[in-house]
């Protein structure tokens, strides 16, 4: 009989050894309220007065620089210490599992890229909470501007509806699969 590796056998005494550890799962968290709250901001701010969305879009440019800082801690954490799972499906379903959470990766990546650039171009410094601001590391182009907005609100778009799916997936194997996927990604002691 083979001998199992010691993390194989760890499962069925441990349940912990079957989800996510705590960093992770905060960071995932984190980074869904924060993708949720900018959104919700750059959807709703043409709904209000002009001082009003002025400070909707200064938290919207604070919290995009907070939602970048929790995405670059979270790809280190993934990238080192971050507790790895066995994927939850097999063949064609898998893939598409790593596929989307590939592409929300890569698309955060680019959001956070072009909401810096945006700002640059426009000659706008990146205020964080009026604590500290970033000066634009080059001059203002409205062309470039006009592009990069464009591309933001894409990419914000794309990102919803594919966080959307990776949400309803995740609700599927809860309640119509009962396989557990979904705990292993909730705070709690499972």
């Amino acid at each position: 009989m083979p001998i199992q590796p010691a993390a194989a056998t760890a499962a069925p005494t441990d349940p912990s050894a079957s989800r996510y550890d705590g960093a992770t799962i905060v960071l995932h968290w984190l980074t869904a309220g924060l993708v949720i709250a900018l959104f919700l901001l750059a959807e709703g701010w043409g709904f209000f007065p002009r001082d009003i969305r002025k400070a909707g879009q200064s938290l919207h440019v604070s919290l995009g620089i907070l939602l970048a800082v929790v995405l670059v801690v979270r790809l280190l954490w993934r990238g080192s210490a971050g507790r790895r799972l066995p994927p939850a499906d097999a063949g064609l379903l898998g893939w598409a599992a790593r596929a989307a959470h590939l592409a929300l990766y890569g698309l955060l990546v680019a959001q956070a890229a072009l909401g810096i650039l945006f700002r640059w171009a426009e000659g706008e410094p990146l205020q964080f909470f009026g604590l500290f601001a970033l000066p634009a590391a080059f001059a203002p182009d409205r062309d470039l501007a006009r592009s990069l907005i464009g591309l933001h609100n894409t990419v914000a778009w794309i990102i919803i509806v594919l966080a959307g799916l990776h949400a309803a997936a995740a609700l599927i194997h809860h309640y119509a699969l009962r396989d557990g996927v979904l705990r292993r990604m909730l705070p709690g002691r499972g």
